[in-house]
């Protein structure tokens, strides 16, 4: 296996595709927020935080402001108890909450839902939703003056084109439509220098590379771009602010670039040229969770991600929990799994901030380099399902390396030749 670097050739910055879902805290314990900060951890989106219903108690907006009924503009309409802890607990360890304004799953929807229907009176949720922020960005209610930029109207409204099968929304997609625009418009005009945007889009399944519908589609995937389209067609219509469109994938990493240059074209093409794109729900082969395998295909996808239209990404999720999603920690004993690992190594790429021309001759082998001062950084995953050859002189002077393979976890070790399957290593040279 070849790999081609060339310092001098500064390709872009950095970016942060290591964010994650809800963090890791039982109760309120935050203790293992310390992993979060070891790792450099930038973002932590606040989507399905404690279970059903936000355990009741945490970020969902019923939670917040519990009487729909009551006067929003009075602190004493809100409670805020539980979420204060979170939110400031994340700030300290130095990882920024991505808020999401609006509701947790309802996995049991069929049966009955509770939280899903569309607000009642859009521009009251809309100044609910304004007080929320104003206490946690501008001390109203005895509140903070954390810098928390990206504020999420929804999530996945699209889920189910019926209302009576969604876990998500209980409403029409113009329903949707309406209570977006009228909270963007809302919010953007309190709060110009923050970033308001939505949708949490369940994704682009049906596209493939000629980004139209794919043969074995199905009418569910054809409706996520049906919304999609929809929503893009009111936005522009009506004028309403969309500082970043946010969108979910469980798809493999070949098909994730291309639904990322999707989505960036898509907003380009109605002239929303500087909207933000996060894909702030991800994780791929799940099942696989727990092991080197999995760890080398997180690990890469961060790394592909480097190399699309992509602003963020953040992994779900890294919650300490029983949940197949939950992916970081082992629900035993908290401790990390190999998964983690990866975020460390991206983060090695993403401390030293410009990115370097770094490629491989491989197919499923990926690699990005960093550069700051006189320290280079390589990170190179293999995915391939075979191990690869690799050749010191590609590298250098090296100066340290890390592995994550089988029976090993970011360990301290002299640049192998051989390159395991479902293995990645970070590379620190000289310039």
């Amino acid at each position: 296996m070849k790999v081609r670097i060339d310092s001098e050739k500064t390709v872009g910055k950095i970016k942060p595709m290591h964010g994650v879902g809800q963090p890791p805290f039982v109760g309120v314990d935050f203790s293992m927020f310390k992993y979060l900060k070891e790792a450099g951890i930038p973002f932590s989106r606040l989507h399905d935080v404690q279970g059903y219903y936000g355990g009741f108690r945490w970020v969902d907006i019923p939670n917040l402001f519990r009487d729909f009924n009551a006067d929003p503009r009075d602190e004493a309409s809100y409670d805020f108890t539980y979420t204060d802890l979170l939110i400031t607990a994340l700030m300290e360890c130095g990882t920024e909450p991505f808020f999401r304004l609006g509701v947790t799953i309802e996995n049991q929807a069929l049966i009955k839902s509770y939280r899903l229907d569309p607000p009642s009176d859009p521009f009251k949720w809309a100044v609910v939703c304004e007080h929320v922020i104003r206490h946690y960005t501008q001390g109203w209610a005895n509140g903070f003056y954390y810098d928390i930029k990206y504020w999420e109207i929804w999530n996945e409204p699209d889920n189910y084109e019926d209302p009576n099968e969604n876990q998500m929304w209980r409403g029409t997609k113009e329903d949707y439509y309406e209570l977006y625009g009228v909270t963007s418009k809302h919010l953007k005009s309190c709060f110009p220098h923050l970033k308001i945007g939505g949708y949490a889009s369940c994704g682009f399944y049906s596209v493939k590379d000629s980004y139209v519908s794919a043969a074995n589609s199905s009418p569910r995937y054809d409706y996520f771009i049906t919304f999609f389209d929809g929503f893009l067609d009111y936005i522009k219509k009506n004028g309403c602010p969309l500082d970043f469109f946010s969108w979910h994938s469980y798809d493999s990493i070949e098909n994730n670039i291309i639904y990322a240059t999707y989505a960036r074209k898509r907003l380009d093409r109605i002239g929303y040229f500087h909207t933000e794109t996060t894909c702030n729900e991800w994780n791929y082969d799940i099942g696989a969770r727990g092991t080197c395998r999995h760890a080398a295909l997180t690990c890469a996808m961060m790394l592909a991600f480097q190399n699309t239209p992509l602003d963020s990404a953040m992994f779900y999720d890294a919650a300490f929990s029983v949940s197949i999603y939950a992916s970081l920690f082992s629900p035993l004993d908290g401790r990390p799994f190999p998964t983690y690992y990866a975020f460390k190594a991206f983060n090695e790429l993403y401390s030293l901030g410009n990115q370097i021309s770094v490629e491989t001759d491989e197919n499923g082998v990926y690699a990005v380099g960093a550069k700051r001062d006189d320290t280079i950084c390589i990170v190179i995953s293999n995915t391939s399902g075979e191990d690869k050859a690799i050749s010191p002189d590609d590298f250098g002077d090296v100066k340290r390396c890390l592995i994550t393979c089988e029976g090993k976890t970011y360990t301290e070790t002299e640049l192998p030749d051989i390159l395991p399957k479902d293995s990645f290593i970070a590379v620190f040279t000289a310039a």
